[in-house]
């Protein structure tokens, strides 16, 4: 029997460099420009063979074997993986729909740097998780050169963006192989991974920003960054050690789109009308309330809690098509939101507009209780944050409304950690429904400059409404 030779010249230089030899003859060879692709791959699979035998001392029809396993196993799982992506792929762009998707993604923001961290990292490392091997290159790349990017600065961020997701790539093939090869139980190596990784998966954004834009251009919107990294860098880390090594990049990706398209309310904060201060402080509240609901929605029945959340947004409603009485303008501002520096101006057609904040505790308790009612059914409550910014701090309709979007999307990464870990989020779904939101939201960006603010208020009322009954209906009927 053939025991393999690790170092046969007995230099570690030197058996490395030949070990080399077949991976820096395939990607000279692209990298000329005068060899096709499959060509370069098969003369690379011709140099590993005569390295294998000869020095290697490797049988030569063992080496025939291993290539000819090499062969079937590229082909399956592999290429079966990577031929469903790229069919459903090529559905998208002979229906039109790809293009409404590149429309969608780039609305969300404006700005290069965000569209490269949501585009080419978030989506990307989806698209690593579910296909792998080449296949999140390709088509982050189209999506970023149909909006302006350069086809040589497309798919170089792209490549670079793909570090921090590809160990798990294709539903975690590469911890498979390992796994194969070393014997060792592929949960473990999973999560020794996970345990690496994360730090460079908090570099990673900031170097593609970096590469794109300069350190200036990265410096100006090292926020976004870091939310990008950390929403990503966190599930990463608790899939990998808690779950499984299979839906790492997939999960951590949901996160990380859903924490990064939350700048989905940069339109409304260039705009003006967003206030990021009371949105961050109202944040903590909403936040940890998240966490407590999904916690507890674990260990009691939701039924009745929906039947009361159907009732509060029914009283939601009924507030909310209240116009709001105007401000004295004798009135104090609440004295902390003054030491907060939440006070602000909106804009509307008469020029910035000036509010003050009232009853700062009870909004923080109403969010905290937003949050926990959002964790506990596995919905959104961005209608009681409204009813807490317009009723109980008497802030302004619109910016109300655009501060409780932007905070949306932090809330619901909170709470979907929890719940991807206990396995309830299924991923074929999540992505679907994250896009049509995202164009939605889009759209009603647009269609917010210009509305009138009573006519937001019965349509907001309405709707919740509509939701109230539903949730109520749900709770009795016991459908939650």
């Amino acid at each position: 029997m053939w025991n393999q030779v690790y170092d046969p010249f007995q230099s570690q230089v030197l058996s490395t460099i030949a070990a080399a030899l077949p991976v820096v003859t395939l990607l000279t060879l692209i990298a000329s420009g005068k060899v096709k692709a499959h060509i370069a791959a098969v003369v690379a699979l011709i140099v590993a063979n005569i390295i294998a035998i000869f020095i290697y001392t490797m049988p030569a029809a063992m080496s025939v074997k291993a290539s000819l396993l090499g062969v079937v196993v590229g082909f399956f799982p592999i290429g079966w993986i990577v031929l469903n992506v790229i069919f459903l792929y090529r559905i998208t762009v002979e229906t039109g729909r790809f293009e409404l998707l590149k429309r969608a993604i780039g609305g969300v923001t404006e700005d290069r740097r965000l569209q490269l961290l949501l585009i080419a990292f978030a989506f990307g490392a989806f698209f690593e998780g579910a296909s792998g091997f080449g296949t999140p290159v390709a088509i982050t790349g189209a999506v970023l050169i149909g909006l302006g990017f350069s086809p040589l600065a497309a798919s170089g961020l792209s490549l670079i963006a793909n570090t921090a997701p590809v160990a798990y790539g294709a539903l975690g093939t590469p911890i498979q192989g390992l796994a194969s090869v070393t014997g060792l139980d592929p949960y473990i190596l999973g999560a020794m991974v996970g345990r690496q990784l994360p730090v460079f998966s908090l570099i990673v954004p900031f170097w593609v920003v970096w590469a794109f834009a300069g350190w200036k251009g990265m410096k100006d919107v090292w926020p976004a960054i870091l939310v990008t990294g950390v929403s990503f860098a966190i599930p990463q880390f608790v899939i990998s050690n808690y779950i499984n090594p299979w839906i790492v990049d997939i999960g951590a990706s949901l996160v990380s789109v859903i924490a990064t398209s939350s700048g989905a309310a940069a339109a409304y904060v260039k705009e003006g009308f967003s206030n990021i201060r009371i949105g961050m402080f109202l944040e903590i509240a909403t936040t940890l309330g998240a966490l407590v609901g999904a916690y507890l929605a674990l260990r009691i029945p939701t039924h009745a809690i929906a039947i009361v959340f159907g009732l509060v947004l029914l009283y939601s409603a009924y507030l909310s098509g209240r116009t709001q009485p105007p401000q004295p303008q004798h009135q104090q501002p609440d004295p902390l939101a003054t030491r907060l520096k939440m006070n602000g101006t909106y804009p509307t057609p008469d020029g910035p507009k000036a509010y003050y904040i009232r009853g700062v505790p009870a909004g923080f308790s109403i969010m905290f209780g937003a949050g926990t009612l959002s964790g506990l059914l596995g919905i959104g409550s961005g209608a009681v944050k409204v009813l807490a910014m317009d009723q109980a701090m008497r802030i302004p309709f619109k910016v109300s409304t655009t501060t409780s979007n932007f905070m949306i999307g932090v809330t619901a990464a909170a709470s979907a950690g929890v719940y991807l870990s206990r396995g309830y989020i299924d991923p074929g779904l999540a992505m679907p429904v994250m896009l049509g939101v995202l164009a939605g939201s889009l759209l009603g960006a647009r269609v917010l400059m210009h509305a009138q603010t009573r006519m937001l208020r019965i349509v907001f009322s309405l709707v919740i409404v509509l939701l109230g009954i539903e949730m109520i209906y749900n709770g009795i009927t016991g459908r939650f």
